[in-house]
């Protein structure tokens, strides 16, 4: 059974769903203001493997990933998207449609699927100033000169999730002092909009814009109702994003808000958290200028989501190579499955130990598969079973083949591949990668070599190497000024 660490309970627990068959879920998204970067990645990659897996278990899954274009504030009180958007001389949603993009395609490269609904704040105000009325209606949240605070001492629970005491939160600590609040850790549901404020909208209280806490509680109630199963974000939104998420819902429904919190740990670099204020973090565009995506996302699912991931070139470079084990591998099973009959041993006793390890494997790998996943999405562990069997398969590829040896490796590849889905890793480099995106260089290469030999007065083998190319539908042609080829068939010419 599925046990998953609760931040709320602070214990792993048995994962049962509210309702039977069905699971909600809602992962705090990106504030888009500037392109995505490592803790993104790392955030989105985790929770894309546990919505996977979810579904690989037969869940019927909605799961809910929302826009901030609106509200998130700096320390300093400045929005972060009209910050962005005066650095770069745009409109606000200029600049948001711009970052959303570029969002989802480095998204889309990491091969994270995407969300089955994307809401935008800025597209929900009307839904934020109907559970803040209900908020000032029912006493939890005041009006002064515009805007609107909740107020922390009326909720009791305050402080459930991050361990917080109210009694902690007052002057002298990180929160900043306002005389317009009756206590220093009341939060802002909307504030009143400055003249020039450029992203404002109407509301009870006049002119403003909602506060960042508000827009998750209003999205997720209303794409998965007042309770749903599963909210996830990063361990930095535990306090005070996801503690005000549920101070503000559960005292406007009187019904627990979510069920179970998710947090995955950070991205370190050296002794220091990743984060855009502290100008450390890097983008996922530069990265991929040197690695390929996919290693990105395979670095990331090498550590458990809960844990911090130390990023340097190191670590990214060797879990490059270890897929790069894992796709070579896969390659060389797939070719031994595919053997002719004529390439197949009569004597199905060879290689009999390496065919029985490798049923063994075969035949226990979704099981271990499912043990390491159940016991709190452990990717790191599950890796490592994909390894094992990927390794057991491919020492069974290299003996003489036979009949019964096929079999098993048909029924490897298929476990290799299955797992890696839903690790939402591609491992198939395959024939066609090998031979599309480099067949120039190889004919190059050929025509070269035939040079050679004909200098060389190897008429023979060169005559081979022409034949040879004429067969696959590529023509090679001595003329005075040297030696060209092209394609006679389909392809392109060259």
């Amino acid at each position: 059974m599925l046990q998953l660490y609760n931040t709320l309970t602070r214990r792993k627990e048995a994962f049962k769903p509210i309702e039977e068959g069905r699971v909600g879920i809602y992962v705090c998204g990106p504030t888009v203001y500037d392109h995505a970067h490592l803790g993104h990645a790392k955030s989105y990659v985790n929770f894309d493997v546990i919505v996977r897996y979810l579904r690989y278990l037969g869940y019927r899954v909605r799961y809910i990933q929302n826009i901030t274009d609106v509200g998130h504030l700096l320390d300093s009180g400045e929005d972060r998207v009209l910050k962005g958007a005066a650095r770069e001389q745009v409109e606000p949603m200029e600049l948001v449609e711009k970052y959303t993009r570029s969002y989802f395609e480095d998204m889309d490269a990491l091969n994270v699927d995407r969300p089955d609904i994307s809401p935008h704040a800025s597209a929900h105000i009307p839904e934020q100033i109907e559970l803040i009325q209900r908020l000032v209606y029912k006493d939890y949240a005041y009006e002064v000169n515009g805007s609107v605070y909740y107020s922390v001492e009326k909720f009791l629970e305050y402080g459930k999730l991050s361990g917080r005491r109210i009694e902690e939160l007052r002057e002298g600590t990180r929160i900043e002092s306002n005389p317009e609040k009756r206590h220093p850790a009341d939060f802002a549901l909307w504030k009143r909009a400055q003249p020039g404020h450029i992203m404002r909208w109407t509301s009870p209280w006049g002119w403003g814009y909602p506060g960042w806490h508000i827009e998750c509680s209003a999205m997720a109630m209303k794409y998965l109702g007042e309770s749903f199963d599963i909210h996830g974000g990063g361990v930095e939104n535990i306090f005070p994003h996801h503690e005000c998420e549920i101070a503000q819902s559960e005292a406007a429904t009187g019904k627990p808000f979510a069920k179970y919190w998710l947090h995955n740990g950070m991205v370190m670099i050296g002794d220091s958290e990743m984060h855009k204020s502290l100008g450390n973090f890097v983008s996922l565009k530069d990265l991929f200028k040197t690695y390929p995506p996919i290693a990105l996302r395979f670095f990331i699912l090498s550590s458990h989501y809960r844990s911090p991931l130390d990023f340097s070139d190191e670590a990214i470079s060797s879990a490059a190579k270890g897929l790069e084990r894992l796709q070579n591998a896969l390659f060389n099973i797939v070719i031994a499955s595919e053997a002719t009959e004529a390439d197949v041993a009569i004597d199905e006793n060879k290689s009999l130990d390496q065919e029985k390890q490798l049923l063994v494997e075969v035949d226990t790998a979704e099981r271990k598969f499912q043990q390491a996943m159940d016991d709190d999405f452990n990717t790191a562990l599950a890796l490592s079973q994909l390894f094992d069997l990927t390794k057991q398969a491919n020492v069974a590829a290299q003996m003489e083949p036979s009949v019964s040896q096929q079999t098993l490796l048909k029924k490897a590849k298929e476990k290799i591949e299955k797992i890696a889905g839903v690790l939402g890793l591609q491992l198939e480099t395959g024939e066609m990668d090998r031979s599309e995106d480099r067949t120039d260089e190889l004919v190059s290469l050929l025509v070269k070599l035939r040079e050679e030999l004909r200098r060389d007065r190897q008429w023979g083998l060169a005559d081979k190497i022409r034949d040879g190319l004429n067969r696959l539908a590529i023509a090679v042609e001595d003329r005075p000024g040297g030696v060209v080829w092209r394609w006679t068939g389909s392809k392109k010419n060259s």
